[in-house]
Formats: C-alpha cells, structure tokens, sequence
C-alpha cells in the first residue's frame, strides 16, 4: 500500500465556487484515488485560508508550518507528500513576493524531509503543486485579504517554485497548466478543474511508484486524451517538445508557452501527450 498525503488549502479542501463542499467523489483528490485504485492510499488534509508559515490575524489557525509535523506523525508511514499551498500567501497583508513564498515552500518540504520519523518508517518524496492563478475581480469577491496585486503574484509563482523543486530534487507540477479559478468567486475551482487536476497527476505518480499498468486500466476518456500523440514506447521524451535553438527563436517561444517539459529527472517520465497540458484560455 502506497501512502500519499495531501496538505493544502481550500482548492485541496474541496470548496465549491457556488458555496459549501464538492463531494469527495468530485475533488480531485477523490477522483486521483479512483483513478489509482487498490493500492494507493489518499489522504486528504485540507484547509481553507491554510498558508505556508504565515499567521492570518482574520482567520487564526492557518499556519501550515506548525500543522504540518503533526500530519506527519499522525499519518506514518508516508510514501510521498504532496503541498499545495501558496494562494493564500498571496494575501495583500502579507506583502509577499513569488522568491518569498517559493522559500515558504522550500521550508515545509525540508520539514517532511528532515522529520524524525523513527525507525522502520520510509522518508517520503515531496511533490510541490504551484497554484491555479487567482482570478480576474477578486478585489470585489467576499474574501476581502486580496487585492489585485494577488493576481500578478499568483501568476509569477510557478517559475520560483519550479526553480525551488528542481535544486531539492523535488517533484513538482503546475496546477495552472490545466485547471483555473471560477469566474464565480476568482478563487476556487470547478468541477472540471478538480478533474482535470486529478487527472494530470495521475501519470505522474504512477511513473514515480514505478507503476507500469497496463494503459487499459486508466479511465477512457482520460486514455483517450493522453495517449493521442504518445509513440510506440508510450512516453514524450523532453527533447521532443522543445524546438532547437536555429529553428528560430518565435518558435521556441510559443512552444514554451504551450507545452510544459514532461521527462526530466526532477519531474520524472510522464506518460501524457503535451497536449493534455496546455494552458486552459
């Protein structure tokens, strides 16, 4: 049995755009533990207002960086340890910046990393999840800790924490490459965000446990999707999805935009077509 802790805010709790909780069966935790199935074991640990080590004077209890070790201990053994955070850093009050929060997230996963987990319990990798964007209007939405700088900021995060993860050999993935906030409250996803996320995970994590099932076994509508553009070998090699220097240098440039790399040593070999992670428009 594989054991995967999730330790994140509101989009990892599940809130719903419209108001309450999305069914376990509809957040992309739920869906990421259908779609591995027997053998992997979800654990979800999410928190609306949660940040990486800031304390919230509206929303008191929030710090992630004092609940984190508790999870850690509760939930041993540990495989791997997945941190979604870094929206509500955000926040104007805290007058952050991406350097900073990327930093914040670099404190927590050497907090998993260097946690005494006694003997005979494994040291888990960590999987980073840079953050959906935070909308357009959320300076007139209910959550009165934001303004419009928080977009921009948000927007910014993906290259430092991407940039953090590789130098601690740590997993990472860009949750804004395919899911994004509602146009209902500019801050939490829908329905097909929650699955799409789900989804885009799910490669990830079996290539990392080493898990060669066979491609009949994923969901169809997802099969169908990802494995459009795969070769005979069923993985995308990085040097495939960038175009060389001489081919000009537009090119590379909208390429770039477009795709992200899905075989490095830090991510690990994915098997998705690029073309499950472009950008949502």
């Amino acid at each position: 049995m594989k054991h995967i802790l999730c330790f994140g805010d509101s989009n990892l709790f599940g809130t719903n755009p419209s108001g309450g909780r999305w069914p376990l069966e509809q957040r992309w935790t739920g869906i990421l533990a259908r779609l591995l199935g027997e053998g992997y074991r979800i654990i979800e640990e999410g928190l609306g207002g949660r940040t990486t080590c800031f304390e919230d004077p509206l929303e008191p209890g929030r710090n992630g960086s004092l609940q984190l070790p508790i999870m850690l201990h509760s939930h041993r053994p540990l495989d791997l340890v997945i941190i979604s955070l870094g929206t509500n850093d955000c926040k104007s009050l805290y007058n952050n910046n991406a350097r900073v929060i990327a930093k914040a997230l670099e404190k927590l996963s050497s907090m998993v990393k260097e946690y005494p987990y006694g003997d005979l319990y494994p040291v888990p990798q960590v999987l980073v999840i840079s953050p959906i964007h935070v909308g357009q209007g959320i300076e007139e939405s209910p959550f009165v800790s934001f303004d419009r700088k928080a977009i921009a900021l948000s927007q910014s995060l993906a290259k430092e924490i991407e940039a953090m993860a590789s130098k601690h050999g740590l997993l990472f993935f860009d949750a804004s490459l395919v899911a994004a906030s509602s146009d209902i409250d500019a801050l939490h996803m829908d329905r097909q965000g929650h699955e799409s996320l789900a989804k885009a995970l799910l490669p990830l994590l079996l290539d990392w446990f080493g898990d060669k099932r066979p491609r009949e076994a994923l969901d169809d509508q997802f099969q169908k999707r990802a494995y459009t553009e795969i070769g005979e070998e069923g993985v995308v090699e990085e040097s495939t999805l960038h175009t060389s220097e001489n081919e000009g240098k537009d090119q590379t440039e909208s390429t770039n935009k477009e795709t992200v790399t899905l075989a490095s040593p830090k991510r690990g070999r994915l098997p998705l077509a690029f073309s499950l992670f472009r950008r949502k428009r």
